[in-house]
């Protein structure tokens, strides 16, 4: 199991606040605890369990060494996503979201594979080869792939799983999912559809202290994946040596032994 989650810290980080209720999603009513001055309050207890049950999921993909996604274009989650997914060593979506990055992802890895062709005629000299217009023409290329897509370079193949901040803003990403059985981790507030989702975590998706406390927890547990997976990997190396070892040995030590005396 991972780590505890401390409903006092959630509480501190402001993660209970829900949006006024006339917008709320009656399907999020199973996370809601109670209603104070027009605002929804998210039962933080439920949220904690939550987060623990996707944490678990999160740890063994990680642990498998395969990719999670994560997506945030909104404003105030843009930072704190791209931080903590480059921290526990992630791809991530930040910018607008590109239409088929899923469903047309050769499409993407080829326009991926194209800042390493114009990087490579940079070293090779070939850039230089060309006129001053075509220069910055394949400089301002070169910007704007790595602006939207340089986060996800290192992406080859579709990823595990993916982790959304705001299910509304990122519908399209979550249809793309859905439609190719990718499963969907997300903070969930209370004016959204919670069925949308496979992983549910009903928190604030609004507030900046909330989304960086709630992403601090699930990146710990990516992280604690990966940590898992080099032990592992440790391990296995040392049986393979220690195995390779044991013939060798045995080999020597029939080498050494005297020979059996013979009958004259």
């Amino acid at each position: 199991m991972s780590n505890k989650v401390e409903v006092k810290e959630l509480l501190e980080a402001g993660v209970h606040f829900g949006h006024m209720t006339r917008k709320w999603d009656p399907n999020m009513a199973p996370y809601i605890y109670m209603e104070r001055n027009g605002i929804h309050i998210i039962n933080l207890y439920k949220t904690a369990a939550k987060i623990e049950e996707a944490n678990d999921a999160l740890k063994k993909i990680a642990a498998s060494g395969r990719k999670i996604l994560f997506v945030a274009t909104k404003k105030q989650a843009k930072d704190i996503v791209a931080d903590k997914a480059k921290a526990a060593n992630m791809p991530y979506i930040t910018e607008r979201w590109p239409g088929g990055m899923l469903t047309n992802f050769v499409t993407i890895r080829k326009a991926v594979k194209k800042m390493a062709t114009i990087d490579k005629m940079k070293k090779d000299g070939t850039f230089m080869t060309l006129s001053k217009k075509e220069r910055l023409q394949v400089d301002r290329l070169r910007a704007k792939l790595e602006k939207n897509l340089g986060s996800i370079a290192d992406m080859s193949r579709l990823p595990a799983a993916l982790f959304v901040v705001d299910i509304k803003a990122e519908h399209i990403a979550i249809k793309e999912a859905q439609k190719l059985n990718i499963p969907v981790f997300a903070m969930v507030d209370t004016n959204s559809d919670p069925r949308e989702v496979d992983y549910v975590i009903p928190a604030n998706d609004d507030a900046s202290k909330s989304i960086d406390k709630i992403l601090s927890l699930v990146t710990a547990s990516i992280i604690d994946g990966l940590a898992n997976r080099t032990s592992d990997k440790e391990t296995d190396a040392t049986e393979v040596v220690a195995e390779t070892e044991a013939p060798a040995a045995e080999v020597a030590a029939v080498e050494a032994a005297p020979a059996p005396a013979t009958e004259e």
